[in-house]
């Protein structure tokens, strides 16, 4: 990070709480921080950027990731042939492209790992996006959060590892994931597509397990992510409380009536439709997906038609890290616009996971701060180009004439 005050100057800045464009933009940055946007007189300092024809936006926030892992020919066996060391070294290789993408917040929902890689960010360590962890995520016995296709004895876990059967099993592993670091609690409320268990939509935890973990997370001020595909899964999660619906498969309008009177936030992760490789998924995984995927397109243009609270979340994983924006156009295909799209990944995701101090370019906020060439209420794609990035202060990509200026941060 440099030392003293750094000015940032380019030719178009978006306010997106306010839907403003902004011409000849000024941000001082010093410390991490904002201390001004647009003021009338800008210090006298020694670093004076002037990023020319592009736009500053807000660092994004992906509130749905998987950054130790891709989906590869060996996806569903790395379970039992690697470690978790091999999955922190995944985290740091594609955190880094990740954050470099423009993505500076992540909700990450990889274990252990996602933890530590959240410090070690903190402490300014690596390079890679601020991280919201999950630590385990929990689930049934067999269900979508638990390992399953090996043979008894193999990978078998219990409420430290997320496995929790029953209200008090369920509170135990809440209490556990919350002492080793968990700032949400993700949940299986349904079975999923990328996992060798049953039909896809398929209610998994009941009503009374999922207000127990939803109780218990809200006494820590800890709020609970719900995984859910099929119907009656996700309105028992809706019901009990959960913060958002992660994937939304079906939803009926009982369920969007509630989510709207709720304020739950729906997480929809459709990007991957077009990009998930579905040769190299076992068969049942491959039917699964063929199964599902178009009916949460279509559930996607429903809930935002009906306006339902949409935060931007990718499943980045199962298709490669990096690739994040590519959600954006996805949204605006199906009629929102640039602008509400932008919000997915800023204001309405910052509100998501209690993170007041991003999402917007603001005095006082962190100095999260990204370029994209162009104006992306024209062309949303442009969010695909990023080419600067900036994270509490610290300069990573900077890119001029095709070459990034600061390849490993500054």
């Amino acid at each position: 990070m440099y030392s003293g005050p750094t000015v940032l100057r380019a030719a178009r800045l978006l306010d997106v709480e306010a839907g403003e464009m902004h011409r000849d933009a000024v941000v001082v940055v010093e410390d991490g921080l904002i201390t001004a946007v647009n003021p009338a007189s800008v210090p006298d300092v020694m670093h004076d950027m002037d990023l020319g024809d592009v736009t500053l936006l807000p660092g994004l926030i992906d509130t749905h990731t998987h950054l130790t892992r891709e989906v590869g020919a060996d996806f569903f066996t790395d379970y039992v042939t690697r470690t978790e060391a091999y999955g922190a070294f995944n985290a740091v290789r594609y955190g880094g492209i990740t954050v470099r993408a423009g993505f500076t917040t992540v909700r990450d929902y990889d274990g252990p790992v996602a933890v530590e890689l959240g410090r070690a960010v903190e402490r300014g360590d690596i390079v890679a996006p601020r991280v919201i962890p999950s630590r385990h995520p929990l689930g049934i016995t067999g269900g979508h959060c638990d390992i399953t296709g090996f043979a008894p004895g193999i990978r078998e876990g219990g409420p430290e590892e997320g496995i929790a059967n029953g209200p008090w099993e369920v509170v135990e592993a809440v209490r556990y994931q919350i002492k080793h670091g968990a700032k949400v609690i993700k949940t299986c409320a349904t079975a999923g597509v990328m996992s060798l268990e049953g039909p896809v939509g398929a209610q998994q935890y009941t009503l009374e397990e999922l207000t127990a973990m939803v109780e218990e997370a809200a006494r820590h001020g800890i709020k609970v992510a719900a995984h859910a595909h099929g119907p009656e899964g996700i309105l028992a999660a809706v019901q009990a409380g959960v913060a958002s619906i992660e994937h939304g498969s079906i939803l009926t309008d009982e369920i969007m009536d509630l989510m709207i009177e709720k304020g739950t936030y729906l997480v929809p992760t459709t990007y991957l439709v077009d990009r998930i490789a579905l040769d190299q998924l076992p068969p049942l995984v491959r039917a699964k997906a063929e199964e599902i995927t178009p009916l949460a397109r279509q559930s996607l243009r429903r809930a935002i038609a009906r306006g339902v609270p949409i935060a931007f979340g990718t499943d980045a994983a199962v298709f490669p890290h990096g690739e994040n924006a590519g959600e954006f156009g996805i949204y605006v295909g199906m009629g929102m616009s640039e602008l509400d799209a932008l919000r997915t990944a800023t204001i309405h995701a910052a509100d998501l996971l209690d993170t007041p101090d991003r999402g917007r370019l603001a005095e006082g906020m962190l100095a999260d701060i990204i370029a994209v060439p162009g104006n992306p209420l024209d062309d949303i794609s442009v969010t695909r180009d990023v080419r600067f990035v900036m994270l509490g202060g610290r300069v990573i990509k900077h890119v001029v004439g095709g070459r990034d200026m600061h390849p490993m941060g500054r």
